[in-house]
């Protein structure tokens, strides 16, 4: 535990003077959630006033089209009473507090539905309990574990971006693991760590070259087979929405964010937001060792168009005056634009093996390799 009055970074060099270096993910982990001075600690990360904006704070839009996923899927199940419809890192409770409402003209759906939220900020829990009380009464939980085993329907926007990241860097002809070590001066660094075997099963085709970095998720292959356990015993699907790439390949991807703009990863441990892309390849890889289907990933942009977000800008427009409607076009725009948040986020889903493929990804293969 971090001595009291202690600033972050001092509490850093602390760590690293006593246990010596960490790794990428271990240093991720202990900025973000591990630490008495971890950033999701902080009471408001998010939105306008805080560090970055996630697609559901950019347009109401975002949550009300998720809903028409979720509920579509629900139906594929055949709409089982109860059933679990959960958030990973729901933020501040935008994205279910807009598909709770879009819900409301669904029939069935919030009747069978209880609601579970996996969330460890007890600020946040807080933020989300004030929006959503008109809508529902959630079950919070610190991990997937603990939500009950029924038919389960996850929602995940930009949380597998913020699960730690292990890194291994080639040099000299050997993989070693990348850590964060106290360099000459006594201030955080990255250097080489002792020498490490990365997933052979995420190696690119081509091969490596001095320097280069292999990223990946130990965390993240654990959680999916978590839902691949659950599918065993009950019909399972997972919407993942991130930012990242589709083919395996090099790459350090490691960034942090403080007041919407880049900042130097090691700069301020727990004051900054810190991520990294998503390898959805590696996501693919570890749904299908876990026996579960995969679907896509496709363009944020092409899931929200097909699953009808310029029908309903229209409605919502139809109804709206001046600035609000600047606002609503403004924000759809920004979902879909691929010069904005259109390409680089992509969308993919992951399903029990009896279930058929949901929408909008009838046609769209899955990712291979």
């Amino acid at each position: 535990m971090d001595e009291i009055g202690r600033s972050p970074i001092d509490s850093l060099k602390n760590h690293l003077a006593e246990r010596g270096p960490m790794s990428v993910g271990d240093y991720m982990a202990w900025c973000l959630t591990g630490s008495e001075a971890a950033y999701y600690r902080s009471g408001n990360p998010i939105g306008a006033s805080g560090d970055f904006v996630t697609a559901p704070e950019v347009s109401q839009i975002f949550g009300e089209l998720i809903a028409i996923w979720a509920y579509t899927v629900w139906q594929s199940m055949g709409m089982p009473r109860p059933f679990n419809l959960a958030e990973l890192g729901p933020g501040r409770g935008t994205l279910m507090q807009d598909a709770l409402r879009a819900a409301r003209a669904m029939p069935g759906f919030i009747d069978a539905a209880q609601i579970h939220l996996v969330e460890t900020s007890e600020a946040l829990r807080a933020k989300q309990q004030q929006v959503l009380s008109a809508f529902c009464a959630p079950n919070w939980h610190q991990t997937v574990q603990a939500v009950p085993h029924e038919p389960l329907i996850v929602i995940a926007n930009e949380f597998f971006d913020a699960l730690p990241v292990e890194q291994h860097v080639f040099e000299k002809g050997s993989w070693h693991r990348r850590v964060v070590s106290l360099n000459a001066a006594g201030r955080p660094a990255f250097s080489t760590g002792r020498l490490a075997v990365p997933p052979v099963e995420l190696m690119p085709p081509e091969p490596p070259r001095e320097g280069d970095i292999l990223e990946h998720r130990p965390s993240a292959s654990a959680l999916i087979a978590e839902f691949g356990r659950r599918a065993q015993s009950a019909p399972v699907a997972v919407l993942v929405a991130d930012y990242g790439y589709e083919r395996r390949d090099y790459g350090d991807t490691l960034q942090a964010v403080r007041t919407h703009g880049y900042a130097n990863p090691l700069e301020a441990p727990g004051e900054t937001d810190l991520s990294a892309h998503v390898n959805f390849a590696e996501l693919t890889h570890a749904a299908e060792s876990a026996g579960l289907n995969v679907w896509g990933p496709m363009p944020q942009s092409e899931f929200l168009l097909s699953l009808g977000l310029e029908a309903r800008l229209r409605v919502l427009m139809s109804a709206a005056r001046g600035e609000q409607r600047s606002a609503l076009f403004l924000g759809a725009r920004r979902l879909v634009d691929p010069f904005q948040m259109g390409n680089l986020f992509k969308v993919m889903a992951m399903t029990s093996r009896d279930l058929p493929p949901p929408a909008p990804f009838e046609a769209r293969p899955a990712l291979r390799g």
